[in-house]
C-alpha cells in the first residue's frame, strides 16, 4: 500500500468543483497529490514550466485573491551574466469552475536581446482521487489532438482540452508539449497563456456562484489577528462553494480540499451552522440539498435509512484501505440527520424565510423518526451505531477514523458505540424540532419534549464517570453498554444542548480549559493523560479548528462567555503561522513548547468548517445572538472594546456593531429586530 501524499507545503487554488494543487514554486510535476482535479477526478497529472530544459529558479510564490496562484521566478540560464537577474518570469494561475487559465509573462531588464525556448510538458492519468490519496501508481494517458488542434484527453467520464497558441509536439503523446520560441529586446514584455477546459459527463457537482461572492465583512480592531482571519476564511469559503445536479438551485459547501472536494452531511451542515450570522441562503441551500437525498428505505449496503440524512456522494466507490469500500452515496453517519434538524431551527431564528421552513417540515418529522426508529437501533434510549455490512465506516461520528473511541488505557471501543455529543445533538434536535412543529401548527412537540427530557435522565444514570480530576462524561457507551472512559473533546459538544444540568456543564467547561485539554492553540481531540495521546495523531491527540470553535459556540450558549473568548483567543495564535488559513487539523503540541504551530502533514486546507471557525470566533467576541421569531438581537461583548464590524446579516438585512472605548454597543441594522445590549 502506497503512502498518502503531503499537502502542507502545496500551493492550492480552486473553485469548486475544479482545484490546482502545485509544489510550493507552482510547479505541478508528476508527484503525490499535485495535479489540476474535477470532481474526484484528477484531470492533469503534470504542467512543468522549463525554459530552454531548465526549470526557472521560484523567488516568491503563492495565493493571489480566491481561485488563483502567482508565481515569481528567474530564469538564469539564459539571462546576462551580470550579478542582477534580469529575466523575470511570471505565471498567473486561476481556476474557474470546469477551467484552468494560465498567463506565463517574461519581461527583460538585459542590456541586449534574450532569446529562449519556454516549454510546458503535461500529462493526464484521469485517476480517480482516491486512488491518488491512497499514493497509489497512477499511468499517463496518450494525449490526441482535438478538432481545434488543442490537445485532448477522454475516459468515458471526462473530456479534458487544453489550447495554446504554441506548437505542440508529441512525440510522446504520453508526455506532450506546448513549445513557444521568445525574443525579448532590452525593456519588453511578453505573455504566453495556456487554458484547460473540462466536460465531465457523469459529475453531479458543479460550481455554484462566481468565486468570491461570499458575503465580505470588514472588521477593524486592536487585534489585527481577528481581521485578516475572517478576510482570509471568507475568501476559503468562496472557493468551495458548489451546487448539486439534484438541487440545481440550491448551494452548499464542499467540505474541504483536495479530498473532500463534496457534499458531506455532518461538515456541510456545521460550516452553514457557523455562517448564519453572516448569512441564512447557504444554510436553506445546504438544508434543501441533503433533504433531497434524504433516506426513503433499508439498504445495508449504503446505510441509508428512511428519514437518515446522507454522510457523502461521490462519482465512484471508494476504497478507504483494504476492507473498507464506500458506495459512491453512503449514509454511514451517527450525527448528520439531529445536525440536519439543529440547523434548520437555528437558520429559521436568524430569520430563514419561514416559508422555505415549512416546505421542509415533512423533512423534519421523518428525521425525527429516525432518531428513534432507527438510530436506536436496539432500542436503550440512545442514539448508536456500527457498521453492519464490514465494509463502512467502523466510526460513525465526526471522529470516523477507526481509533477514535479509546478508553484511558489507549485500548478501541468495540460493538455498537454511542457517542455522548450524538445524544446531545438528538437531545437539542428533539427541543428544537418540538419548537418548530408547535410555530407551524404541527402534532408532535409534546412527544418530543418528553422524549428529550427522558434521554437526559438516561444520560445522567449511564454516560457519567470520575477520574483524579473530578466527574466527567465519558467519550461513549460501547457494545456492552459500559461507560468508555477516555477523556475527549467530545463532551465540550454537549454544552448549550440543554441536555445538561448547570453543574455538569461547569464541570465541562472547566475541564475543556484545562492544560491536559486546552493546547493553546486550541483544544486537543484527546487528552494529553490519556494512553493513547499523540499530538499528530488523527484524532487522537491533534487539535481541529473546527471541533474548538464548536465548544467556543456551544461555552457561549451556555454561559461561559469568558472561557468562549479564552479559546477564540488560542484559534487567534495559532492563525499568524497558517497564513490565517486554518486547515483540517494540526498538531496538538502545546502552544508554549513551539515558536509556531506544526502542521498535520496531510491536512486538508482550505477545510469549511475550519474556516467557518472564523465567524463562531467573531460571534463570541460580541456575544451575538438572533431571534428573528422573536424579533430580538442580542449584543453581549463582555470586556471587548474598539471593535467595529460592517457586513453581518440578520433576516436579510445588513448588520453593523460597532463596540466603543468605553464599551458603548452601537448598531445599525433595518432588521425587524429590537437590540438587546450586555457589557460588563
Amino acid at each position: 500500500m502506497g503512502r498518502q501524499p503531503l499537502l502542507h507545503d502545496l500551493l492550492s487554488a480552486l473553485a469548486a468543483p475544479t482545484q490546482a494543487w502545485s509544489d510550493s514554486d507552482g510547479q505541478i510535476r508528476a508527484l503525490g497529490a499535485q495535479g489540476i482535479f474535477h470532481g474526484d477526478l484528477r484531470a492533469l497529472s503534470r504542467a512543468q514550466l522549463f525554459i530552454d530544459d531548465e526549470e526557472p529558479e521560484c523567488i516568491r510564490a503563492g495565493t493571489h485573491g480566491p481561485g488563483r496562484v502567482t508565481t515569481i521566478g528567474l530564469a538564469r540560464n539564459i539571462d546576462s551574466p551580470e550579478a542582477d537577474p534580469t529575466l523575470r518570469l511570471e505565471r498567473h494561475r486561476e481556476v474557474q469552475a470546469g477551467a484552468v487559465i494560465e498567463q506565463i509573462v517574461l519581461s527583460s531588464a538585459a542590456s541586449s536581446p534574450v532569446r529562449g525556448r519556454v516549454s510546458l510538458k503535461l500529462a493526464s492519468d484521469l485517476a480517480p482521487m482516491s486512488r491518488i490519496k491512497d499514493g497509489e501508481p497512477t499511468f499517463s494517458l496518450a494525449a490526441t489532438r482535438g478538432e481545434s488542434g488543442a490537445l485532448a484527453w477522454s475516459n468515458d467520464d471526462m473530456h479534458v482540452q487544453v489550447d495554446a497558441e504554441a506548437e505542440v509536439n508529441l512525440a510522446d503523446p504520453t508526455a506532450p508539449e506546448l513549445r513557444w520560441q521568445v525574443e525579448l529586446s532590452p525593456g519588453d514584455t511578453c505573455t504566453l497563456s495556456w487554458r484547460l477546459e473540462v466536460a465531465d459527463a457523469t459529475g453531479v457537482l458543479h460550481g455554484a456562484a462566481a468565486v468570491g461572492s461570499t458575503g465580505r465583512v470588514g472588521v477593524e480592531y486592536a487585534d489585527f489577528r481577528l481581521g485578516a482571519l475572517i478576510n482570509q476564511s471568507l475568501q476559503d469559503l468562496s472557493m468551495l462553494r458548489m451546487r448539486s445536479s439534484f438541487a440545481p438551485e440550491d448551494s452548499f459547501l464542499a467540505a474541504g480540499a483536495p479530498w473532500f472536494f463534496t457534499l458531506f452531511g455532518r461538515d456541510s451542515l456545521w460550516a452553514a451552522r457557523m455562517l448564519l450570522p453572516l448569512e441564512t441562503n447557504l444554510a436553506a441551500g445546504t438544508l434543501r440539498s441533503l433533504a433531497a437525498l434524504q433516506g426513503t428505505t433499508v439498504n445495508p449496503e449504503t446505510a441509508e435509512e428512511p428519514g437518515k440524512i446522507v454522510h457523502e456522494i461521490r462519482r465512484d466507490s471508494q476504497s478507504l484501505g483494504p476492507n473498507t469500500v464506500l458506495p459512491p452515496m453512503y449514509y454511514g453517519t451517527i450525527d448528520a440527520t439531529p445536525l440536519w434538524i439543529c440547523l434548520l431551527h437555528d437558520a429559521w431564528r436568524w430569520g430563514m424565510d419561514p416559508n422555505e421552513v415549512e416546505v421542509l417540515l415533512p423533512n423534519l418529522e421523518a428525521a425525527l423518526d429516525w432518531i428513534t426508529k432507527y438510530g436506536d437501533a436496539d432500542g436503550d434510549g440512545f442514539l448508536e451505531y456500527i457498521d453492519a455490512t464490514g465494509r463502512g465506516l467502523a466510526n460513525q461520528g465526526w471522529k470516523d477514523s477507526h481509533d477514535s473511541v479509546q478508553w484511558r488505557d489507549g485500548t478501541l471501543a468495540e460493538g455498537t458505540i454511542a457517542l455522548c455529543e450524538v445524544q446531545g445533538y438528538a437531545y437539542e434536535a428533539a427541543v428544537k424540532g418540538a419548537e418548530l412543529l408547535d410555530v407551524f401548527g404541527n402534532d408532535g412537540g409534546s412527544q418530543w419534549r418528553a422524549w428529550a427530557a427522558a434521554l437526559a435522565d438516561r444520560f445522567r444514570a449511564a454516560f457519567w464517570v470520575s477520574d483524579s480530576d473530578g466527574p466527567y462524561p465519558a467519550i461513549a457507551l460501547d457494545g456492552e453498554k459500559r461507560p468508555v472512559d477516555g477523556v475527549a473533546s467530545n463532551m465540550g459538544h454537549l454544552l448549550g444542548t440543554g441536555l445538561l444540568t448547570d453543574e455538569e456543564e461547569r464541570l465541562i467547561a472547566e475541564r475543556m480549559l484545562s492544560p491536559a485539554m486546552r493546547s493553546g492553540f486550541g483544544l486537543r481531540t484527546l487528552s494529553a493523560q490519556s494512553a493513547g495521546y499523540w499530538p499528530l495523531s488523527y484524532h487522537g491527540g491533534s487539535v481541529w479548528p473546527h471541533d474548538t470553535a464548536i465548544v467556543i459556540q456551544a461555552m457561549a450558549r451556555a454561559g461561559f462567555s469568558a472561557a468562549a473568548r479564552a479559546l477564540s483567543h488560542d484559534l487567534l495564535a495559532a492563525a499568524p503561522s497558517l497564513d490565517y488559513r486554518l486547515p483540517e487539523l494540526f498538531a496538538g503540541n502545546p502552544a508554549d513548547h513551539a515558536l509556531c504551530v506544526i502542521p498535520y502533514p496531510a491536512a486538508c486546507r482550505p477545510q469549511a468548517w475550519s474556516a467557518g471557525s472564523a465567524l463562531v470566533i467573531l460571534a463570541a467576541y460580541l456575544g451575538l445572538e438572533a431571534d428573528v421569531p422573536r424579533g430580538r438581537l442580542s449584543i453581549a461583548p463582555g470586556p471587548v472594546r474598539d471593535l467595529q464590524v460592517k457586513g453581518l446579516q440578520v433576516a436579510g438585512h445588513q448588520l453593523d456593531i460597532t463596540v466603543t472605548d468605553q464599551g458603548k454597543v452601537e448598531v445599525t441594522t433595518t432588521a425587524p429586530v429590537s437590540v438587546h445590549t450586555e457589557t460588563q
